[in-house]
């Protein structure tokens, strides 16, 4: 797959907001592999600073974003992972410096963090897209991946698509937002939490019961935020294992649930969280969502891309 590089040498930024990296022979693999496209890449993580579950300490991990979100060479800046350490950085984001940067910070699950504040903080839009550890880095490369980010990135537009049982008929547009479900939840009643109407809200998670889901989604809905949505689209929901307790009440039992119960519709099939192949999806960006019982389509536009030559 062939895809058109800026004009100018794309900069690439790393680093480590959260975990560190569990193989990091996957850095400089990764780092070979986009250098061999003639990318430029900066590499802010050290392997070496690993603290306590963290990348670096705190104040570590923080110098690291606003380096990046100041190098002149770089226009985007991607974790290497998520597992968790965003949340601490919160407090000490300089978020209006992080959005004059003019850069696209790019990540997902505990990355949804800094996704949701930003856009709280200043409006401004980033990428629910590709970890570079697991992404960019592995010996085979999920080629539907690092394609998707790349035509993403070319715009003006970005669609993607997905199919599940008994999904709702529906044609409805809204601002795209959303990312991993616990993140988001972390962030209720907090100045990070954005407040949007009309909105298409996408989902993941990984190692939650699906009861733990369920109660999320009721939370949100109680919390009055899903009035004021148009529709959700769950992507993955695996890594957990039933129990006794659960006495059989798996994913598709809760999902009846919540279709019954939930004042939007709930649509399934869309390829996004914590697997190997999985679309990018601009946080904030317009979008228009149709489905035809069982397939769907979301197209989104208004989103910053990179110009190509």
């Amino acid at each position: 797959m062939t895809i058109q590089k800026p004009a100018h040498r794309l900069g690439i930024a790393l680093i480590s907001p959260g975990g560190f990296a569990p193989e990091p022979e996957a850095i400089p693999r990764g780092i070979a592999r986009l250098e061999a496209q003639g990318i430029l890449v900066h590499n802010y993580y050290k392997h070496e600073e690993r603290h306590q579950r963290f990348a670096a300490t705190d104040a570590e991990r923080l110098a690291q974003l606003e380096a990046a979100a100041a190098d002149p060479d770089v226009q985007i800046v991607m974790a290497i992972r998520g597992a968790y350490g965003m949340t601490r950085l919160l407090p000490h984001i300089d978020f209006e410096r992080m959005a004059a940067s003019g850069k696209i910070f790019v990540g997902y699950s505990d990355v949804t963090a800094f996704h949701m504040g930003l856009y709280a903080k200043t409006g401004t839009l980033s990428y629910a897209g590709p970890m570079f550890t697991a992404d960019f880095g592995p010996a085979e490369p999920d080629e539907f991946t690092v394609g998707d980010f790349w035509r993403c990135l070319a715009g003006p537009t970005h669609a993607i698509s997905g199919h599940g049982a008994a999904n709702p008929r529906l044609d409805v547009a809204g601002t795209v937002w959303g990312g991993n479900l616990a993140m988001i939840m972390s962030l209720m009643g907090t100045p990070y939490f954005p407040r949007i109407d009309g909105g298409i809200m996408f989902l993941e998670d990984i190692a939650e019961h699906p009861f733990r889901v369920e109660r999320m989604l009721l939370q949100l809905m109680q919390a009055g935020v899903l009035d004021k949505q148009r529709a959700i689209v769950l992507g993955d929901f695996s890594g957990y294992r039933l129990g006794p307790n659960d006495n059989g009440y798996d994913f598709d039992e809760m999902l009846a649930y919540v279709r019954a119960t939930l004042p939007v519709p709930v649509l399934t099939g869309l390829e996004f969280g914590h697997i190997a192949r999985h679309v990018t999806i601009p946080f904030g960006a317009q979008g228009h969502l149709r489905c035809d019982g069982e397939r769907w389509t979301l197209t989104m536009s208004g989103y910053p891309t990179l110009k190509t030559a």
